[in-house]
């Protein structure tokens, strides 16, 4: 079984004496992490097993605590102590606790494909069933390119998404009073 750890406990470790570890996305963990998170995204982590310590306990993060349990099951074979933040960085912005944010708030990258590829369909779908049935294959390439993403793991729809201004990483800032958890040891 996880064990979890609360804000308050984690809040009171010393910095080195875990390895917080974030598996959202890169752009999830952009808009807000704790100060001293790595991000290993929860698709990677298996793979990236030798970036955890093994001489500290690691503790697993993400928005709510979902994920992050996920994730600690799918290492559960690997020889690692492995906490989950309970309620994840929700609960540790809402006890006051400082983030690192890089941008003021973005969608993940995840979301704005599907919110562009569930537009795209319904639009095609509308258009073929009201105006020209041939406004069907905006629907039938869409349907194409997530079928082909899903296969090979490459989505150019979210390559593009990328590249808008609005995707463009940014200087990060924090507000940390007295140290990388907000308090003095």
């Amino acid at each position: 079984m996880t064990r979890l750890i609360s804000v308050s406990e984690l809040r009171n470790k010393a910095p080195l004496a875990v390895q917080l570890v974030d598996v959202r996305s890169p752009s999830e963990f952009a808009t807000g992490h704790i100060p001293g998170a790595l991000n290993i995204p929860m698709d990677q982590i298996e793979a990236r097993v030798r970036d955890l310590c093994s001489n500290v306990p690691v503790v697993l993060i993400c928005h709510a605590g979902t994920r992050a349990r996920l994730t600690a099951d799918r290492l559960a074979s690997h020889e690692r102590e492995i906490a989950v933040l309970e309620g994840g960085t929700k609960a540790w912005v809402q006890s006051g606790l400082p983030v690192v944010a890089c941008v003021k708030t973005r969608w993940s990258l995840e979301r704005q494909v599907r919110l562009i590829s569930g537009v795209l369909v319904l639009t095609g779908a509308l258009l073929g069933l009201t105006i020209q049935v041939k406004w069907i294959l905006l629907s039938a390439l869409v349907g194409a390119g997530l079928t082909f993403a899903g296969l090979t793991d490459i989505c150019g729809m979210a390559v593009a998404l990328q590249k808008m201004p609005w995707n463009r990483s940014v200087v990060c800032g924090t507000a940390v009073p007295n140290g990388p958890f907000g308090h003095e040891h």
